[in-house]
């Protein structure tokens, strides 16, 4: 299924009543691994008022904490902000350090919310979608002929083995594998055949 994923942390900060709020999203893929970004936070911001966090993986596990906020205030938002951006395994952390002014359960919503958009905004993020793995093989006459439509098609290239023949394994997208196969056919009258081998994904950068 098509989610977004963070490819590298992502950082944000947001201010409000000299209280500061610092966000953090990162990638994982198990409970187990969110619990260990979690606790990296905690440790380093040791501290800090409080560690706020939410995740959500991609079989739809869902959690969220508000580390002692009021109910509703801080994880939850968080948790809102990873559900309306579409990212899946990932576990966004917001570290507060307390300015001495109360913010009420408005401007905290704001401050929680306001801090893990900005760490989403800035990591590096990529679509995950269903892509094909294929092996093909080609004289080295045609290899420039292939490279040329192997990047008309963004085909991501794995392998490039230059034996007798020059050996490439390159996945692309499942939905426009069937142009790519004509394109092949009529490019190469049907000479040159690439072999499917398996399905796999495709990160897309967004």
């Amino acid at each position: 299924m098509e989610h977004i994923a963070v490819i590298s942390e992502g950082k944000g900060e947001y201010s409000e009543k000299h209280s500061k709020f610092l966000g953090f999203i990162m990638p994982c893929n198990s409970e187990s691994e969110a619990a260990d970004l979690i606790a990296e936070k905690r440790k380093k911001y040791w501290d800090a008022r409080h560690i706020v966090y939410a995740f959500i993986l991609s079989d739809g596990t869902a959690r969220f904490s508000d580390d002692g906020e009021p109910h509703g205030t801080a994880g939850k938002p968080v948790l809102e902000v990873l559900e309306s951006s579409g990212i899946k395994n990932a576990v966004i952390v917001v570290v507060r350090y307390f300015g001495g002014t109360l913010l009420g359960t408005g401007g905290l919503v704001r401050a929680y919310t306001a801090a893990s958009l900005s760490a989403v905004e800035n990591a590096e993020k990529a679509r995950t979608i269903v892509g094909k793995r294929f092996s093909v093989s080609v004289n080295y006459c045609d290899y420039d002929k292939l490279i040329f439509i192997l990047r008309e098609f963004n085909a991501d290239i794995k392998k490039t083995d230059y034996l007798d023949k020059v050996e490439i394994e390159f996945v692309i997208s499942e939905n426009i594998s069937d142009a790519f196969i004509s394109k092949i056919s009529d490019t190469f009258s049907s000479v040159v055949v690439p072999k499917f081998e398996e399905k796999a994904k495709i990160l897309e950068k967004v």
